[in-house]
């Protein structure tokens, strides 16, 4: 008697085995043809090649889906074996990104942020656009007002490099000549890639400042354009005001419009979270912070455009005339955009 239930107990794990493999067997032909359909679609749509699919297999497309989730759950449940887990795995994956993920490519994306989803992000942070265009003029004005009053806080809000000569008192003779042209585009396009990285990094650090509630954005745009007044002084007792400031619209309305928007940016994240009204700081950073990186992805195009125009158009063009025309160009296509763009229409899901 002992020594049957020895033989018993000897017998039955392989039978369990056995028959584990045999549950396992049987629950993949039962389901597999659907499964290698789901997959045939699939891998047909991972190629682009939709019309390799029939409509009838493109309507059953969800239905097939749920039907090998709802296996790949039953496989974890049941601890089938390894390889038909990973292929469950593997195929619901490949197939939920089909079914739900986006449709939409990078040119997609591009077209679609170009073609109002930048204007939107910039039309719903409008009050704090207004904080930051009333700092910097402000900033612009207090720097006149300090170099008026006293000439020595031109050398303090200037660093020399930036100077160049341009200095109170200077010859106008030499001042006119920094507005001057190049004779040829030679090097000019590693002059503009200059421009392009010193200009990034100040929109950088304009915004990156406003997760401190937006205090040290403030600041920095006083400073910076406290700089510009500073110059904007110097050439006016010089009689070059007109003069400088058409050599500085060039680039200046796309430029100083991108680092406007960058420190707008900043202080709707910082304002968020200072005053997040109803919601937790948490929810009001995430819907605020998507709308500052789209505002933030659109200077990254301002900044281009604007490294060009000051690499190129401005070292290019010389007469005060074309100079403002082609700054105020840029300025009416900038609020044309901004203004008058719609919103992309929300895409049916």
């Amino acid at each position: 008697m002992v020594l049957a239930l020895f033989r018993k107990a000897e017998i039955e794990p392989p039978a369990d085995i056995e028959a584990a493999s045999l549950r396992s067997d049987r629950f993949r032909l039962e389901r597999e043809v659907d499964w290698k359909r789901l997959d045939q679609i699939v891998t047909a749509l991972e190629k682009n090649s939709p019309r390799r699919i029939s409509d009838k297999d493109l309507l059953e497309l969800p239905v097939l889906y749920r039907k090998a989730a709802s296996s790949l759950a039953v496989a974890r449940e049941t601890s089938l074996d390894a390889a038909t887990l990973a292929y469950l795995e593997s195929l619901v994956r490949r197939a939920w990104f089909q079914v739900y993920g986006p449709r939409i490519g990078l040119f997609g994306w591009l077209r679609r942020f170009l073609g109002g989803g930048w204007s939107a992000a910039v039309r719903a942070i409008w009050l704090d656009i207004c904080i930051a265009l009333a700092v910097m003029v402000a900033g612009t004005i207090v720097g006149w007002l300090l170099v008026d009053q006293d000439e020595r806080w031109y050398y303090s809000l200037v660093p020399g490099a930036m100077a160049d000569g341009r200095a109170p008192g200077a010859d106008p003779d030499m001042l006119r000549e920094t507005l001057g042209t190049a004779e040829n585009a030679d090097g000019l396009g590693v002059f503009a890639a200059y421009l392009f990285s010193n200009n990034t990094g100040v929109c950088i650090m304009a915004f990156a400042l406003g997760f401190a509630f937006g205090v040290p954005t403030l600041l920095l745009l006083v400073y910076n354009l406290s700089l510009l007044g500073a110059m904007v002084w110097v050439f006016q007792e010089a009689g070059l005001g007109l003069d400088f400031a058409a050599w500085l619209s060039v680039h200046g309305t796309t430029e100083l419009g991108a680092i406007m928007l960058a420190g707008a940016a900043g202080l709707h994240v910082g304002r968020t979270m200072a005053f997040p009204g109803d919601r937790s700081i948490l929810a009001a950073m995430q819907s605020a912070g998507v709308r500052a990186a789209q505002v933030m992805a659109g200077c990254t195009i301002m900044l281009i455009v604007a490294g060009l125009l000051e690499g190129y158009a401005r070292q290019l063009v010389g007469d005060t005339p074309s100079r403002l025309a082609i700054g105020g160009t840029m300025l009416t296509l900038w609020i044309v955009y901004f203004a008058a763009m719609p919103a992309p229409r929300e895409r049916e899901t």
